[in-house]
């Protein structure tokens, strides 16, 4: 019988592990996912443990589960919302993300069923806002760019399951405008589900005067949470903080924590460590520049390094060449994006039979170049310096293990040994 338990009680912690995996890598899941039944015969479990350790909530309903993440850091703008796959990936930029916003006002005020003209027409009079306007946010159905900025956004809401197409094609859309429209069902359930916020945005207001906060202020005031004035008040909230840096950024930097969050770490790394691997199955690795989970399933990313395709390929060449000291002078305050195209180019006539056509064409070496980096970036690996700051790519600490060594043979006289890797792990999430 204690045999029986268990294996029982292990199973049930496997499960356990699973469904917060689960969670993690997709935050909304509908009924239709093999992942949903484990997660909702846990759901209590799962929401006490993701209270305690993250501060996030778990919303659990009959058709959908919705964790309510939010990240550590708001201001980082490395890991956009995506769209499709491959080359047919689109990335949500600042005018989509409003755009997007736009329209989940929109549709909350709207009926079950809805048309894409019908949404477009819908932004075109909400950027009339002259609070819009000033900030140059424009849009008209007669733009076919306008037009295909609306088609990202709506194919998102799909993927996310507010939207269901009932009849039509947004291809035709595109193309013809409305005389190619299309007819969406709704879910207002899982609409109102998206919106993670510490605080409702009708309740935001600054000394009784909401209508006096600018935007930054108001952005400001949804994510802000209430922290006790005590010592184990503040100690939670610097565990939480920890944790969802943990467990949602690739890799966490020492150099980046604030003093009181360094502080924290330095006394309970070892207990908030083992409390998020048991959980998640994640793997710790800790170094001197800082520390990562590791995922050895890979499950749990949404850049993989290495990857397949051409952007796997081109993504290996630029961290082998970055981790080498960047610039063909040797500097090691990283490189200019003037200097990744140029290696591109030469790639480009290197790899010509590998990659694929569109890639090899002179004129797309800046745009790969760009979403290059920007993989980096979202991996840990690289930081963009913004334009005042140099506009330089800086290497980052876990680059290093994309560094080269001299080939040596096992018994050959007058081996050396190849240069020690640096800390950080390569498998980031």
């Amino acid at each position: 019988m204690e045999e029986l338990s268990d294996a029982l009680t292990r199973q049930r912690q496997e499960e356990q592990r699973r469904a917060l995996r689960a969670l993690l890598a997709r935050p909304l899941i509908r009924s239709d996912d093999p992942a949903f039944p484990p997660i909702r015969r846990h759901a209590a479990t799962l929401r006490d443990w993701l209270a305690r350790e993250t501060g996030w909530h778990l919303q659990s309903e009959r058709d959908f589960v919705r964790l309510h993440k939010r990240p550590a850091d708001l201001q980082d703008p490395t890991r956009p919302a995506t769209v499709g796959r491959g080359t047919q990936r689109k990335t949500l930029n600042r005018r989509r993300y409003a755009l997007f916003c736009l329209l989940l006002a929109d549709l909350e005020r709207g009926d079950a069923q809805i048309t894409l003209g019908r949404l477009g027409e819908g932004l075109g009079q909400a950027v009339g806002d002259p609070a819009l306007a000033e900030r140059g946010l424009a849009f008209s159905l007669d733009h076919q760019e306008a037009r295909r900025d609306l088609v990202v956004v709506v194919r998102l809401l799909m993927e996310l399951g507010v939207l269901r197409r009932v009849a039509g094609d947004e291809e035709q859309f595109l193309r013809r405008g409305l005389e190619g429209d299309v007819l969406y069902d709704v879910d207002r359930r899982l609409l109102a589900a998206l919106l993670v916020t510490a605080r409702g945005p009708s309740l935001v207001a600054l000394n009784g005067a909401d209508a006096e906060l600018d935007l930054d202020a108001r952005l400001s005031a949804l994510s802000e949470t209430f922290v006790p004035d005590t010592p184990e008040g503040r100690n939670r909230e610097l565990r939480h903080r920890l944790a969802r840096r943990l467990l949602d950024d690739p890799v966490v930097y020492l150099d980046s924590l604030a003093d009181d969050e360094a502080a924290y770490l330095a006394n309970q790394r070892g207990p908030l460590l083992r409390r998020l691997q048991q959980a998640t199955g994640l793997v710790a690795e800790v170094r001197v520049e800082g520390l990562a989970l590791v995922d050895p399933e890979g499950e749990l990313t949404d850049e993989k390094m290495p990857a397949e395709g051409t952007e796997g390929h081109l993504a290996l060449l630029m961290a082998e060449r970055l981790a080498e000291g960047g610039s063909d002078k040797g500097d090691p305050a990283g490189v200019t994006l003037e200097e990744a195209e140029s290696w591109i180019l030469q790639w480009q006539r290197d790899y010509r039979r590998y990659w694929r056509k569109s890639a090899c064409e002179p004129s797309a070496a800046h745009g790969l170049a760009r979403q290059t980096l920007a993989r980096l970036a979202a991996l840990g690996l690289v930081r963009c310096q913004a334009q005042h700051e140099g506009g330089r790519i800086l290497p980052l600490p876990a680059l290093g293990r994309f560094r080269v060594g001299s080939p040596t043979l096992p018994g050959a006289s007058g081996n050396t040994q190849s240069d020690p890797q640096p800390d950080l792990a390569e498998s980031v999430r």
